[in-house]
């Protein structure tokens, strides 16, 4: 049998020092056996909801765990990334009728990042919001997944320049989200893994205080736990403005016992 070898997660969520509450909400799905690896692969999500109240918070778990759901019940492993999207996509659709069920809460969603790794050593991202996928590989860190934020969208089009970004106020305007009117784009991202590499995903908690090469200096430095924990730290120590989620894995190259 394939299978993509052996993976080291953690994961760590936090209030922040500002908020009176986590809307972040996290899951880190691991295979039971082989077959269960070879049928569903390995799938991370970290979800950022929006909305005050309580209203944020259930609607990031409703999302991640629906697209749990919804992707197990889809059987098809030769399509990982097509199962994943349209996992997402059914998750919104579900959370949307959760919100017209709730009288005076309409305004709800959440952002997620997604990470699933299938056989073959191949990794698919997918994302909705501004909640970010990174990998760490050879000493440099990339950004793989694209925020659906106002800013970056005037900063494709050239309307403003990226010292003006850094001036604005308004980086955590979102375009795209599940739980919205219309449906969200849905992006997705292939890569294969190689032996070392660091994969890390992050609610815009982390990376509003934690510049890229920070993370990948933490990266480099520490196993998985030890690195979720100096990252959720440093961005508390930073001023801890929001919730702080971070999911870090570590590609070994070794068997799956």
């Amino acid at each position: 049998m394939t299978n993509i070898g052996h993976i080291i997660a953690a994961a760590r969520t936090d209030q922040g020092r500002v908020r009176d509450h986590n809307e972040d909400f996290l899951v880190v799905r691991q295979p039971e056996d082989a077959d269960d690896e070879t049928r569903h692969g390995w799938l991370f999500i970290v979800a950022d909801g929006v909305g005050g109240a309580d209203a944020g918070e259930v609607a990031s778990r409703f999302a991640a765990e629906q697209t749990v759901q919804h992707y197990l019940a889809n059987h098809n492993p030769l399509q990982w990334g097509a199962r994943l999207q349209q996992a997402i996509a059914t998750a919104h659709n579900d959370l949307c009728d959760l919100i017209a069920s709730r009288e005076g809460q309409r305004r709800m969603g959440t952002t997620l990042v997604a990470a699933l790794l299938a056989t073959n050593n191949e990794i698919v991202f997918a994302n909705v919001g501004d909640s970010r996928a990174y990998i760490y590989r050879y000493n440099r860190i990339r950004q793989i997944t694209k925020d659906h934020s106002l800013v970056v969208k005037l900063l494709e089009e050239g309307i403003i320049t990226e010292e003006e970004a850094a001036e604005l106020k308004i980086s955590n305007i979102i375009l795209q989200s599940i739980g919205s009117e219309h449906p969200p784009q849905i992006d997705l991202f292939y890569e294969l893994l190689a032996t070392g590499d660091k994969i890390l995903l992050c609610s815009d908690g982390l990376n509003t205080h934690v510049a890229d090469d920070e993370m990948a200096y933490i990266l480099s430095q520490h196993a998985p736990p030890e690195a979720a924990k100096k990252l959720v730290e440093l961005a508390n120590l930073r001023g801890g403005l929001d919730n702080i989620s971070v999911i870090v894995l570590e590609y070994t190259g070794g068997e799956l016992s």
